[in-house]
């Protein structure tokens, strides 16, 4: 009679476990956004607190630009002369030059017309020994270079009347293009001194104070942005059933409401466990690392606390 009684109860409680539905233990995290300091600058307004949403766009903090102004203002200054350079290249040299370089010319052959007289008047006198023949010399010499002299200012004249060549143009431009552009990036460095929120998100962490002086690429500011998603580690016998998309149930500890999600991620090879999921028979077994994205009814949730996911069939 008494094994009559008992059977009925073992049977519910079979079935109960039967119908045991899966879950895996996590905490509750953020998508981050580190906001990196784009120079090292000095602090010198910080405009959030932590734990504070803010909107894309808004203020975060200030970094001290008064170098920065001052590398932006001498390169823009170097882009005007570089600019200033290239227009003097491409106009080409004056009238009042390629007159003068005429005018040195006609000088030079005036002056190589009396070395050749006067060295044909050595040349007759010679014969005759009135002059010596280190005069001869001399005079032929001087005749030389005034001819030498008439080549040199011809080809300055030249020189200027054929304008500037293509490839000084070109050398120009680039040289503009380098100083336009290097005061571009200084320009775009100075706007990110005034720190702002690149999208809707919620203050996690300002890891440096007010007068502090943070190296190039440190977080200045650590946001929380989007929905909530539960990281948490799927024992071994349910991943063949937990795949990217699979429906789930995310209830957190300490509250009775439980928020749907979905499964956005899982790794494929099993990852060290955390003490806290391994219960019972699962510290024998290996677990995957998988995350489940939640709803907008769950962005109001603590970071970090502790959460159970059950997976639907």
């Amino acid at each position: 009679m008494r094994l009559l009684l008992i059977l009925p109860l073992l049977i519910v409680a079979l079935a109960g476990c039967g119908d045991q539905v899966p879950r895996a233990l996590g905490t509750l995290e953020f998508d981050r956004v580190a906001v990196p300091a784009p120079a090292a600058e000095k602090i010198i307004s910080i405009d959030v607190k932590e734990g504070q949403s803010v909107r894309a766009g808004q203020l975060l903090l200030r970094l001290d630009a008064a170098y920065t102004q001052a590398q932006l203002a001498a390169l823009q200054a170097q882009a005007r002369q570089n600019q200033a350079h290239l227009d003097e290249l491409r106009n080409g040299p004056r009238r009042e030059e390629i007159a003068r370089a005429r005018a040195n010319l006609a000088a030079a052959q005036a002056q190589a017309a009396n070395a050749r007289a006067a060295y044909a008047r050595a040349e007759r006198l010679a014969p005759s020994r009135a002059i010596s023949a280190q005069d001869v010399d001399s005079a032929r010499a001087a005749a030389d270079s005034a001819a030498a002299q008439v080549r040199a200012a011809a080809q300055a004249l030249l020189e200027l009347e054929r304008g500037t060549r293509a490839e000084q143009i070109a050398q120009g431009q680039a040289a503009l293009a380098t100083a336009s552009a290097q005061a571009a990036a200084q320009k775009v460095t100075l706007g990110k001194l005034t720190v702002t929120a690149p999208r809707d998100a919620q203050v996690d962490s300002l890891p440096y104070k007010l007068g502090d002086q943070a190296p190039p690429g440190a977080p200045l500011v650590v946001l929380l942005t989007g929905a909530p998603y539960a990281r948490v580690y799927v024992p071994e016998g349910l991943r063949a059933r937990v795949r990217v998309g699979s429906p789930a149930r995310v209830r957190i500890e300490g509250d009775t409401k439980t928020y749907a999600g979905a499964v956005r991620m899982i790794r494929g090879s099993p990852a060290f466990t955390p003490y806290y999921a391994l219960t019972g028979q699962d510290a024998a077994r290996l677990s995957y690392l998988a995350e489940i994205q939640l709803g907008e009814d769950a962005r109001d949730l603590p970071v970090g606390v502790p959460v159970t996911a059950e997976f639907t069939p």
